[in-house]
């Protein structure tokens, strides 16, 4: 850099203070390593109504906590709202606060560990499953691929029975192995944990290292998200476990959606997800815990066709495959090789505004990833909606988030929609 460009970078900078300190983000920040061209400023007026929208649901008792992160070219919003639970003495949620990522973890660790594999030659992405796993021919399992798996269109069903109990990797592999479709694999889209569950194990089969290894030195360190991935009580120390967000809590058996819970177990750095509870936490479907921050790492690397700060961490190719249209041919649901793109899922987290061709994926527990591409831009919400027991919805608030993080970045509903204008 030379010295006559430093008053242009300041300038910028003290610009792009104001505008947050307008908008009346003072717990915001503006990116420091990426100072926004004035182009690619976020509309204030969007900002205060994003807060209002996360504080009303708090107030509900909808969540007791959240962290929102919206980005545009290097202009970043990041906030935190509420506490990790509804205790009157409840620590506050932080932006560094590490919540249980849920279906996230599909996105985050499975599909990029298995396209990072299949760049190696390691994994077939049309090859079929009983390639890998010849004890899966059966129950019309025979003829489903990788891809099929990938885009949730094996047929399939939704997940592992509970019961009879079962514990551990083997057993849930066992139990996968046996299911039998509903459907001819490639005709059919339902979005089910037990495809992958498979891939997690196809990235062991194939790498030779459990899922939780391959994707914390192939994804997770070498995108420095230091505070991502599998089984947090086995990384932190019990002050840091003591300060991830807290899922559910546990009931009476026969009223819980949980029912392998203890009356009064607090989930808190155990992941909520039971069958990856019963994986020991581990799972393809669930499993990972992260922060705002990493995921969006994790999203500026997918912008930047698979690289950030000069490492690359996936190719090109792998990056279209995850997040443009994979689905087989006749199926209306459409999803990329991990990412969700038009099925009936995306319809909240994507709001009104945000383009089909944006992509993203939800979590259960109460996240969120969207990116667009066209506009280069994307939001995460983390979140624990399901504190303390499960019945929250936070469908609505999905979408009036989705649109107002495409109204922040300038974007404008197309005529005729249905936009959800903030009127706060």
């Amino acid at each position: 850099m030379t010295r006559s460009t430093l008053p242009f970078r300041r300038s910028l900078l003290t610009a792009a203070c104001v505008t947050a300190l307008l908008s009346g983000c003072i717990h915001g920040r503006v990116a420091p390593d990426a100072l926004p061209a004035p182009a690619a400023r976020l509309d204030a007026a969007r900002l205060p109504q994003i807060d209002a929208t996360l504080n009303e649901a708090i107030a509900a008792r909808k969540l007791p906590g959240a962290v929102v992160h919206l980005e545009h070219e290097g202009a970043v919003y990041e906030k935190a709202y509420g506490k990790l639970s509804y205790e009157a003495d409840a620590q506050a949620v932080g932006t560094a606060t590490v919540f249980d990522a849920a279906s996230l973890s599909k996105v985050l660790a499975t599909a990029p560990s298995v396209l990072k594999l299949a760049e190696e030659g390691r994994i077939d992405l049309e090859a079929k499953l009983v390639d890998y796993f010849p004890e899966c021919a059966n129950g019309g399992k025979e003829s489903i691929t990788i891809r099929h798996l990938l885009t949730h269109s094996s047929g399939l069903p939704a997940g592992l029975p509970a019961k009879p109990a079962w514990h551990g990797d083997a057993a849930a592999h066992d139990l996968a192995c046996k299911q039998v479709v509903t459907h001819p694999p490639g005709t059919f889209f339902r979005y089910s944990d037990i495809n992958y569950i498979l891939l997690g194990q196809l990235v062991q089969k194939a790498s030779g290292m459990p899922l939780a290894e391959f994707a914390r030195t192939r994804i997770f360190e070498p995108l420095k998200m230091r505070d991502t991935g599998y089984v947090p009580l086995r990384r932190l120390d019990s002050r840091a476990v003591a300060s991830i967000a807290p899922t559910q809590k546990g009931g009476a058996a026969e009223v819980s959606a949980h029912g392998d819970l203890a009356a009064g177990q607090l989930l808190q750095g155990v992941v909520h997800d039971p069958t990856a509870r019963r994986m020991d936490g581990v799972a393809g479907s669930a499993g990972v815990f992260t922060t705002a921050g990493d995921v969006a790492r994790y999203a500026r690397m997918l912008l930047r066709g698979g690289e950030l700060d000069g490492v690359r961490i996936l190719s090109a190719d792998s990056v279209r495959l995850l997040s443009t249209v994979q689905s087989p041919a006749g199926i209306e649901a459409l999803r990329g090789m991990g990412m969700d793109i038009n099925s009936p899922y995306a319809v909240r987290p994507r709001g009104t505004v945000f383009p089909v061709g944006s992509y993203g994926h939800t979590g259960f527990t109460g996240c969120v990833l969207w990116i667009d591409p066209g506009s280069r831009s994307f939001y995460v919400l983390l979140s624990n909606r399901v504190y303390p027991d499960d019945k929250s919805n936070v469908l609505e608030m999905y979408t009036r988030l989705g649109t107002l993080a495409a109204e922040a970045v300038g974007l404008q509903a197309p005529p005729g929609s249905n936009a959800v204008a903030a009127t706060h």
